[in-house]
Formats: C-alpha cells, sequence, structure tokens
C-alpha cells in the first residue's frame, strides 16, 4: 500500500493484492485486477474518513524552530507556492471539501499517517505472520518524495517531513512487534531514488546548476536550421517525457524522411547545447551502435523499444527538468549521476547481526536476497544477486546503487 498507485501496484506484482491512496475519494482503493468487490474491512476503513478529519487544520511544524538545521530557512524563492498552502509554516490544508485538499494532504506528512494507519489494518484484517506461511507486506511511505519535489531536499519542510516519518518508522516497527513479534519478521528499508538538489541551494556553493527547458529545444537557432534542412515548417520536437525527447513523427513520414537519421542528427545538435551532456538516438540505442560504458549500460537498463521514445537525453550534472506531472517543481530526479542513484538499504531481522558495510549493491539485490531468506528461487525476472552479508550474522546498511 502507498499513497500513490505506482508505489503500490509496482511492489504488489502479478499475484499479490494493491491498495492506494484516491485524491478524488479521499480514501484508499483498489482495482478489479485484484478484487472482485471491496473487503467489508476496508469498506469500514474508509468509513471512519480519516482524512477529512484534517479539515480545517494545518501541518505544524514537530519541533521548535531552532531544532531544525533550516530552522532559518522557511522562506526560499525556489519553493513551489500552491494556492492556499504557501512555502511557509503552518501550511494550511483548508476546508475538507475544497478542490486541492487531498492533494495537500499528501504534500505533507498526512500522506504518510494515513499509509501507516491503513497498514496497520492490513495486518490486522488479513492477519498476517498468524500461522507459519510467510507473508509479504510493502508499505511505500511516498509523502518525503512529494514533499522534496516541491520545496528541494534541503527545506524545513522536508527536514520536518523526515523527522515525522522517523516517528512513524518506530511507531509501524513497535506495532508489528505487538501484533506479529519482531522475532518472527525480517525488515527491508530502502528506496526507489535518490534527488537533485535545488540550483538555487547549489548556487550558494558556487555550483553550476540550473533549469533545462525541453520545450524550447524545437525553437533554438540549430535545430531551426536543421527543420530548413529537412523541409519541415511545423515543429520537429512534439514533446518530452522524462527523459525521452520525442519527435514529430507524423511530419517526418509526411516528409518521407528517414526518423533515424532525423534523430541522429538532433541529437548531434543536441549534444552541443549548454546543460547537455549527451544526447543519444534511440535509433543507436536498439542497434547497439553505442559505447560500452557504465553511463550507457544505465541508459540502456531505461529503455524499451516498444515504448521508448526517439533521443535519450542525459543532461549535465545539476541541470534538470522542473516538472513534475505537469507542476513546475523545486526539484527532481531521473538522471543516471550518483545523487540521484545513492539510496540506503537496510536488512533486519531474526540472525542478522547489526554491522555496516559500504560495497557497490544494487536494489535489485533485494528481491534475491529475500528469496535466499525464504529458500524459494527468486523471480524470474530478477537481475541482481543475494547480499552475502545477510546471511553471514551480519546487517547490510550500505548506500546502493539504483540502477
Amino acid at each position: 500500500m502507498s499513497v500513490k498507485d505506482r508505489g503500490a501496484v509496482s511492489m504488489a506484482d502479478h499475484a499479490g493484492k494493491a491498495f492506494w491512496f484516491s485524491k478524488a475519494a479521499g480514501e484508499f482503493v483498489t482495482s478489479s485486477y485484484y478484487y472482485d468487490a471491496y473487503p467489508d474491512w476496508v469498506e469500514e476503513w474508509n468509513a471512519q474518513r480519516l482524512a477529512a478529519s484534517y479539515g480545517d487544520t494545518a501541518w505544524e511544524l514537530l519541533h521548535e524552530r531552532t531544532d531544525y538545521l533550516f530552522g532559518d530557512k522557511d522562506d526560499m524563492p525556489w519553493e513551489t507556492e500552491f494556492p492556499g498552502y504557501g512555502r511557509v509554516f503552518p501550511h494550511p490544508f483548508g476546508d475538507a471539501d475544497g478542490r486541492l485538499f487531498t492533494t495537500l494532504l499528501t504534500l505533507s506528512p498526512v500522506g504518510d499517517q494515513l499509509t501507516l494507519d491503513f497498514a496497520k489494518a492490513v495486518v490486522l484484517n488479513e492477519k498476517l505472520g498468524t500461522d507459519d506461511v510467510p507473508d509479504y507486506l510493502s508499505v511505500s511511505f511516498s509523502s518525503t518524495d512529494y514533499v522534496g519535489h516541491v520545496f528541494g531536499p534541503s527545506s524545513l519542510e522536508s527536514e520536518d517531513c523526515l523527522f515525522r516519518l522517523d516517528r512513524m518508522l518506530a511507531d509501524l516497527l513497535a506495532f508489528i512487534d505487538d501484533a506479529v513479534g519482531l522475532d518472527r519478521t525480517v525488515v527491508v528499508l530502502s528506496a526507489d531514488h535518490g534527488a537533485a538538489e535545488v540550483p538555487g541551494r547549489l548556487a550558494e556553493f558556487g555550483i553550476d546548476a540550473e533549469y533545462f527547458e525541453p520545450l524550447e529545444i524545437d525553437r533554438e537557432v540549430a535545430i531551426e536550421a536543421l527543420k530548413k534542412r529537412f523541409g519541415i515548417a511545423e515543429e520537429l520536437v512534439a514533446g518530452f517525457h522524462h527523459p525521452y525527447l520525442y519527435l514529430n513523427q507524423g511530419v517526418i513520414a509526411e516528409r518521407k524522411l528517414d526518423l533515424g537519421e532525423v534523430a541522429r542528427a538532433v541529437a548531434t545538435q543536441l549534444n552541443a547545447f549548454n546543460g547537455v551532456f549527451l544526447a543519444l538516438p534511440s535509433v543507436d540505442l536498439r542497434e547497439g551502435r553505442v559505447p560500452d560504458t557504465a553511463l550507457v549500460r544505465s541508459i540502456l537498463r531505461n529503455y524499451n523499444p516498444k515504448r521508448s521514445g526517439d533521443i535519450y537525453l542525459v543532461l549535465d550534472p545539476h541541470w534538470f527538468i522542473n516538472d513534475f506531472d505537469g507542476l513546475t517543481v523545486a526539484a527532481s530526479h531521473g538522471s543516471p549521476w550518483r545523487y540521484d542513484s545513492y539510496v540506503p538499504v537496510v536488512f533486519m531481522g531474526p540472525g542478522i547481526k547489526a554491522a555496516r558495510h559500504v560495497r557497490p549493491v544494487e536494489t535489485i539485490d533485494v528481491a534475491p536476497t529475500l528469496a535466499r531468506l525464504l529458500r524459494i528461487k527468486a523471480p524470474s525476472g530478477a537481475r541482481g544477486a543475494p547480499l552475502i552479508e545477510v546471511f553471514s550474522g551480519d546487517v547490510t546498511c550500505s548506500s546502493i546503487e539504483n540502477p
């Protein structure tokens, strides 16, 4: 379960069950893929209308302002300002019937709190951990992601959100200990990505960092020259969905041009753009006309010949697109650079001795490790390797790469 649909569905896989918070309904929902009808206990939990109980309240600081590293940076110019929500504490949620009410809840620790409350209900009502058959529970706390996008990772909001998440994790573990017993539970903590720092924040340290405007590409002099060369009067760039640039394939086909040739020509020009580290046409990815480097291998793991766009765009370090689901935001992620792929992994459970290890591993190592703990074969699509430290009496607490 998660406040995000994709945070729940991706962890449920094909054979599990998934619930996520619907902003439209203000409650946790699922789909007919998982259930023919909602279980009675879900209907009863939603009937409490816990989300609506936050109406006419606000996100307040958990501690005194002086207890925060960013206590004196509550109003930064790069923070996103939602109407009525502001960028300074307290952040009011407004009336429970307000158009943005449930959205604002997810832009605060309340989204994680609702997820925690629902997770407890899942454990009790589905009777997880009550027999000898292992049960798997995945809880994605995603409000930290939303808050980081809107206010930036080095913001008072992000700091307070993490303080509160720390308490929620302690609450969840205490609950699991009472309901099941931590001596019968393996806990794994990790994340799906890191985050880029806000350019305005980096500029304070003299680091070159900027926002990149992909929709301005079509109006650049170099691209205008290409359009003239190919006889294209319309827009050549149809859109950008990170990290892919999509060309106007209809116009290209109408002019009887070769899509690969046009894409290569555009990529060549893009490689000279300020803020662009590398532009690779998908035709070269598909045909293997790319160098074998760590960066390109990361790009290839993101490439799907049936769905990917026409040109893969890698921006320079600390350059990124400040668009998130159509909203202009303070910070983002999705690059192959270290700050976007550096995440923690923690294994905790019976027989796992506390220790810290620092070595290159990947998030895809988690599933094979869990499979080995369960003494079953790893999923057919698993590409990682079991983390041997977990089976040598040690707990893995290293920072890892998310490919």
